[in-house]
């Protein structure tokens, strides 16, 4: 909305919260997500910043925790909506990715 040209922004600071919403339902390109493509959304996103954090491509994290190539990539695009298990693995990874490469190395020796 920075480069929005002037005309056009007081058009919008014009409407009320209401009329936004109407305007947004009656657009076919801006519905609503429903509650499991946002969960979808969340977990996705959750995975991408978790590798990024550690500079991991797609493929390294995969083999790093053990987990499907084709699990990552289906997460990060939301078109996968992780079940209580991975949701749970997912979040021993963002929340202490060390232990996590430990118990992986403890459990192939």
């Amino acid at each position: 909305m920075r480069n929005m040209p002037p005309e056009r922004r007081a058009r919008l600071d014009a409407m009320t919260d209401d009329e936004i919403e109407r305007r947004a339902l009656e657009d076919p390109d801006a519905q609503p997500m429903t509650d499991e493509e946002l969960a979808r959304a969340v977990a996705g996103r959750s995975v991408r910043l978790s590798r990024q954090r550690d500079g991991l491509s797609q493929p390294e994290f995969a083999a790093r925790y053990a987990l499907p190539l084709d699990t990552v990539v289906a997460l990060e695009a939301g078109s996968l909506l992780p079940d209580p298990a991975l949701e749970a693995y997912l979040g021993a990874i963002e929340r202490d990715p060390q232990s996590v490469l430990r118990s992986l190395a403890e459990s192939v020796r």
